[in-house]
């Protein structure tokens, strides 16, 4: 493949993701990323060198809804995201396929230690590392033009990608905004990323569900509150 068939490849594949419902895609070198706690077996893990970072906007007005604890009508939209995020991917994956690279679609949300929070790999490491966004001190990743107001999902792929520049941060961040730690309900969010309490989240999530709020630990308090930059 020349590289103006990559070029037109990597154009449609975008074309589509947009088309479909994204707001940002992005691409990644795998060998940038951090895989320390990746789930993924490093037997399939070693077959891609690049990924694909596909995000979606949360709808503003459903997260509006959300008071003190999550509710069935932010329960029910983040699930159909969730759907749309995995049809995209399924999309992009068969169209670079079908073009003769190899992909792998992971799933936007499933997570295989819940306790943790930990899923086959990290999306917003991935997003970061294709330059879409940074980690905020919510944990997740905050974008310059939605915040946190995002889900996300990636496509592996052997497909040459040229990474798209590196992280943002340091160049943008959180600055002087603590509106998610104010917020948290658990206490979880602290003044950086990486002490956010994991566990202490965690047993928030479940609360919710013992008090019949939603069906699945989802929360979204920290993600209404993570607000674009102006």
């Amino acid at each position: 493949m020349t590289r103006s068939d990559q070029g037109r490849l990597l154009d449609t594949v975008r074309e589509l993701a947009l088309a479909e419902g994204a707001c940002g895609f992005g691409q990644a070198d795998l060998a940038q990323v951090e895989k320390g706690d990746f789930l993924i077996e490093p037997d399939v893990l070693a077959r891609f060198t690049t990924a694909i970072s596909i995000v979606v906007p949360v709808s503003g007005t459903v997260l509006a809804t959300i008071k003190e604890h999550p509710n069935q009508l932010y329960f029910h939209h983040y699930r159909q995201l969730n759907a749309l995020l995995d049809r995209i991917a399924l999309k992009v994956a068969q169209a670079l396929e079908a073009a003769g690279q190899h992909a792998l679609p992971i799933a936007a949300s499933q997570l295989v230690d819940w306790p943790n929070q930990r899923a086959h790999l990290s999306h917003k490491r991935i997003a970061v590392a294709a330059g879409l966004g940074w980690i905020g001190r919510n944990n997740l990743l905050v974008t310059p033009e939605h915040g946190s107001q995002v889900r996300l999902v990636t496509v592996l792929t052997d497909f040459p990608l040229t990474p798209d520049p590196r992280p943002l941060t340091p160049a943008l961040d959180c600055g002087s905004c603590r509106a998610c730690i104010a917020v948290c309900p658990a206490g979880a969010i602290k003044e950086s990323a990486e002490d956010f309490d994991h566990q202490a989240c965690y047993a928030q999530l479940k609360e919710f569900q013992r008090q019949g709020h939603v069906g699945q630990y989802v929360c979204g308090i920290c993600v209404r509150a993570c607000q674009p930059q102006s």
